[in-house]
């Protein structure tokens, strides 16, 4: 963000659909910087040790989005259909889309990146006919709790992703 007289200025963002071409080092990456620090403090996300691959795997089981910040890549989310396999209720529901592999590069925190992709992925969600969007997140990682109750998401839920994970996880839905 830069500061012009009494003004904040959000550096210009690109928000645009993730291509075969993309690197994928990089984008894992972003994902890996994004979650670095839950990782320093204990919480094992998915995304703190995913592969290029595992990172192509699930961008294939959705939309995946990049933010393009000065022809890089800094963000990265992905929106998936419901999955009528899941262990997870809410992700069953047909009318309801999941947000994972939701990250941006800590040194881009704070500069409205985030909020840009999701609320991108809540547009696609959209215009797919969903009406509610859910996604879960570690049980002790408040700050990202209280975020995304600032963004409209209520706590309906928990689940276990152990041995992928070492936490339990709560899971947040909203009505679009």
């Amino acid at each position: 963000m830069i500061f012009v007289g009494s003004t904040f200025v959000t550096p210009r963002v690109t928000i645009r659909p993730f291509h075969r071409e993309d690197d994928l080092e990089r984008i894992t990456e972003v994902i890996h910087k994004g979650y670095a620090v839950l990782a320093i403090n204990g919480l094992r996300f998915w995304g703190t040790h995913q592969s290029p691959a595992d990172t192509l795997e699930r961008l294939n089981k959705g939309a995946g989005f990049l933010a393009i910040l000065e022809g890089e890549i800094v963000g990265t989310v992905t929106i998936r259909p419901p999955e009528p396999e899941s262990k997870v209720e809410q992700y069953r529901d047909p009318a309801t889309w999941i947000i994972n592999q939701f990250a941006v590069i800590p040194e881009h925190a704070g500069k409205g990146i985030g909020k840009a992709l999701h609320n991108h992925a809540l547009d696609y969600a959209m215009q797919q006919g969903a009406t509610r969007v859910a996604l879960d997140t570690a049980n002790a990682a408040e700050h990202l709790i209280a975020m995304y109750k600032r963004w409209g998401y209520a706590v309906v839920g928990t689940c276990d992703w152990r041995p992928f994970t070492n936490y339990e996880s709560v899971v947040m839905m909203r009505t679009l």
